[in-house]
């Protein structure tokens, strides 16, 4: 009997890349090995791109969970086409739970997301607020992607300030979203660290990626140093 799944996965396996595996897998070392076809992410959004009209999509995207990273992986490209905003909140709400990975998280934006911002911002305070650990983690990358820049507000800032966490993928992304804000609303982000509002992990963090932007002038860099936190442990990239 036909299964569209079965095959996609057999296109998968066709384009494996075994050495990209290998190295891929040590970038997301929660994820089984095993479990890791080691397709290259350009190759994923074009397949994607390609079955994402198959009249049979719906039938992958409805079968929870995927065997396979890279499954994963091609379920969110395919999401992220979506041009219906409720259609595609709905799909991302479905599959967001089953998201086991830094990766997965993070390398998908639905396009649609752009035009809908007044009506997304509730849901990323959702998000935020779940306290699993990768839905707070898209929840702040969306409001990192979608509301740095013109669509700015200060308020913003504490949104992601009041996400509190033991998680390390949690609090990485809270430290890329302030030294992202640095970069593009200097004055607005800094009595973050001068006032010590963020924990001492984030808070260096913070300084380190921010330090190790090209979008930060080297003055910028040389007051954001002299605000780190002593006996912070640093760990992780």
């Amino acid at each position: 009997m036909y299964h569209f799944t079965d095959e996609i996965r057999t296109r998968l396996f066709e384009m494996q890349d075994e050495a990209y595996r290998d190295f891929h897998a040590k970038l997301i070392p929660n994820v089984d090995k095993e479990t890791i076809i080691g397709v290259r992410v350009p190759e994923l959004r074009k397949y994607a791109k390609k079955i994402a009209a198959h009249s049979l999509v719906g039938e992958f995207l409805s079968e929870l969970p995927h065997r396979y990273y890279d499954e994963n992986n091609v379920h969110t490209f395919v999401v992220e086409q979506i041009r219906d905003y409720g259609e595609c909140l709905r799909e991302v709400e479905r599959f967001l739970p089953y998201i086991d990975n830094w990766a997965t998280c993070d390398m998908w934006a639905p396009k649609v997301f752009a035009k809908h911002k007044e009506e997304l911002l509730p849901k990323i305070k959702e998000w935020m607020a779940s306290g699993k650990t990768y839905t707070v983690r898209f929840g702040i990358g969306m409001l990192m992607r979608y509301y740095l820049g013109e669509n700015f507000r200060p308020e913003y800032l504490s949104l992601v300030a009041a996400v509190k966490s033991e998680e390390y993928y949690v609090n990485m992304m809270a430290a890329w979203y302030f030294a992202t804000a640095l970069a593009k609303h200097f004055d607005e982000t800094l009595p973050y660290l001068t006032e010590s509002r963020l924990p001492a992990w984030t808070h260096n963090k913070t300084i380190q990626k921010a330090c190790e932007s090209c979008r930060i002038a080297p003055d910028r860099k040389d007051i954001l140093r002299a605000l780190k936190c002593e006996g912070s442990e640093e760990e992780g990239n």
